[in-house]
């Protein structure tokens, strides 16, 4: 019986020790930009946030709604342009574009539906978004919606935005 219990306490153990683990993890949930970074579909959007300099505000207290290009929606774009954007004399245009895809505030798509609004990004221009059938934004369907960061949201859209 003693062997049994010393068992048990020693499973119980081993299951604290490793929920004491996981806790911090569970207490930081992932920001806007390390969700965009582990997933795998978002290698040129991750590489372009980088090249102009959001990184720090992006992972910042926002919260922040992002309509997150795919790499296909930036491969579909004309042959060049991406690496033309990633160039360091093309700062200011990169920026511009990235910042047409965040729009200030956590907006899920529930508050969407059944919509048609022009909403001010965080560029200062405003973007279409037609909630009446599924989400578009402009010409961007939602493909993936409601992808919940810590300090925002991400809807996954299939075509870059171009203000």
């Amino acid at each position: 019986m003693n062997r049994r219990f010393a068992i048990k306490s020693a499973i119980l153990a081993a299951g604290v020790a490793a929920a004491a683990a996981c806790a911090p993890m569970m207490e930081n949930e992932p920001d806007i930009v390390d969700i965009a970074a582990s997933n795998g579909n978002f290698n040129t959007l991750v590489a372009a946030v980088t090249a102009a300099g959001l990184v720090d505000t992006l992972k910042g207290d926002g919260p922040f709604t992002v309509f997150a290009p795919t790499d296909d929606a930036f491969a579909a774009l004309p042959a060049g342009t991406v690496d033309s954007l990633l160039l360091p004399e093309n700062k200011d245009q990169l920026v511009a574009i990235l910042t047409y895809h965040v729009v200030p505030g956590a907006v899920t798509s529930d508050q969407l539906a059944g919509q048609r609004l022009s909403v001010a990004t965080v560029n200062g221009a405003n973007v279409h978004i037609d909630g009446t059938n599924g989400v578009k934004v402009e010409n961007a369907n939602v493909t993936t919606a409601d992808i919940i960061a810590s300090n925002g949201v991400i809807h996954v859209i299939d075509s870059v935005l171009l203000p």
